[in-house]
């Protein structure tokens, strides 16, 4: 049977914006942003070839759904745009998106103590307490940092860094978290944060820290990964605190 043509943004374009536009308050609301700068981006069709994106110079804590950028990653004329995208997003954004298509969300973000972690010698997660152990074997390491990411090379090579993983840590830089939707790629990035601010902490101590062994931590991150309905439950609740201080990010 064939499908009726949709010709205006659809409910579920919609309310991808909406999720999308409440990531980014919410990275605000956590500290987690930085100046005008970072990227978030989220594919609406099956393909990954329709994203939407930050506008250039927004700031995370004054982003609205109705502000967010609707582009085609195949389109060469992106930048031409008279509201194109900062290049360093769509560098790193749209080569994710054009190449990954299974990537649905990629949040890109400078958090304080995930970026820190990415200036050490040894950038491991390593397991330490139940939120660490999450990421046990799911973070890929990028150690080809080579300033602002502007060259379509260095999206292409960002991109392949990634692999299998949704984590990517960029050597001096910060982190590249992805996921099947805003809610799932959000909650990695909230749990992200919380693991690499415990590291740093066990860290500042001086003292030898007390690993979970490498077993017991694949084991801990298996049963985050089956534990249904809990990152659409955080989200949904982090948007409700949102709704009831400022519902903007809706409009």
């Amino acid at each position: 049977m064939a499908t009726a043509r949709v010709t205006g943004p659809s409910m579920g374009d919609r309310q991808a914006r909406i999720d999308l536009a409440a990531a980014f308050r919410l990275t605000a609301r956590f500290g987690w942003h930085e100046a005008v700068a970072n990227h978030f981006s989220l594919a609406l069709d099956p393909g990954g070839r329709r994203i939407l994106i930050n506008p250039r110079w927004r700031h995370f804590a004054r982003v609205a759904a109705s502000d967010l950028l609707l582009l085609d990653v195949d389109d060469p004329a992106v930048m031409h745009r008279p509201d194109a995208p900062d290049p360093t997003a769509w560098c790193i954004h749209g080569a994710l998106h054009r190449l990954r298509p299974e990537v649905r969300c990629v949040l890109h973000t400078h958090s304080p103590y995930a970026t820190a972690l990415t200036s050490l010698e040894d950038s491991r997660v390593l397991p330490i307490d139940q939120n660490s152990a999450r990421f046990w074997g799911r973070v890929a390491h990028d150690d080809g940092y080579g300033g602002f990411a502007l060259a379509s090379d260095e999206g292409e090579r960002i991109a392949s860094a990634l692999g299998d993983k949704p984590i990517l840590f960029l050597k001096n830089h910060g982190v590249i978290v992805t996921g099947r939707s805003v809610a799932a790629a959000f909650d990695e990035l909230y749990y992200l944060e919380k693991a690499c601010q415990q590291l740093v902490i066990a860290y500042s101590t001086g003292r030898p820290l007390r690993l979970i062994s490498d077993n017991l931590a694949a084991q801990v991150a298996g049963e985050w990964q089956e534990y249904p309905g809990f990152a659409d439950a955080h989200f949904r609740e982090l948007k409700a605190l949102l709704d009831a201080e400022d519902a903007s990010y809706a409009a």
